[in-house]
């Protein structure tokens, strides 16, 4: 997440809450996918944030994008954004909007990275381990960094589990004083 994130909760507090009251989490998860898509479009992205580019142009070339995809109140959220400079945060709002639907479905989302790719099984077994700690479905992304040496690191909502070489070294180095 971005440096965005703090601008981007009240947004997807009132989106999420809208959702909720109309019972449409999953139109508007697709929603903001889509429009977090755009804005993340390197040629989009160049024309929202120049300044020479007035605000109903933005406008009217983000709603011409997304003529096909966007419910009235996806054009009124974008209409909200586009006023207020906020474009930028979208991202931000989708993934904070996930993060807040995935808890409402009964669920969490757990972020694992390895010094490797994990195989299927070991993900799965994971997966089985993690729902038994947390009590929880558990909605798992993993990746790779080789900066870890071996083992994994894990992040569901603010835990942390570091379980890394890397982590372990530092670690030690703390303990040594180094």
């Amino acid at each position: 997440m971005s440096d965005l994130i703090t601008i981007a909760r009240p947004y997807a507090e009132a989106v999420f809450a809208r959702a909720t009251e109309t019972d449409a989490l999953d139109s508007w998860a697709e929603t903001l996918d889509f429009l977090s898509a755009v804005v993340s479009d390197p040629t989009v992205a160049d024309i929202i944030v120049n300044p020479a580019v007035e605000h109903g142009r933005r406008l009217q070339l983000l709603l011409d994008i997304g003529a096909e995809q966007l419910s009235e109140e996806g054009q009124n959220l974008l209409r909200v954004l586009v006023e207020n400079d906020r474009l930028p945060t979208l991202p931000d709002i989708a993934t904070l909007f996930h993060q807040m639907k995935s808890e409402h479905d009964g669920a969490i989302d757990v972020e694992v990275i390895s010094a490797y790719a994990l195989k299927p099984d070991a993900e799965k077994e994971l997966v089985t381990a993690l729902k038994k700690k947390l009590g929880r479905e558990v909605n798992i992304s993993s990746s790779k960094d080789p900066a870890l040496i071996g083992g994994v690191k894990i992040r569901a909502g603010d835990m942390v589990i570091d379980g890394s070489v890397a982590g372990q070294l530092s670690q030690l180095a703390n303990e040594l004083g180094i």
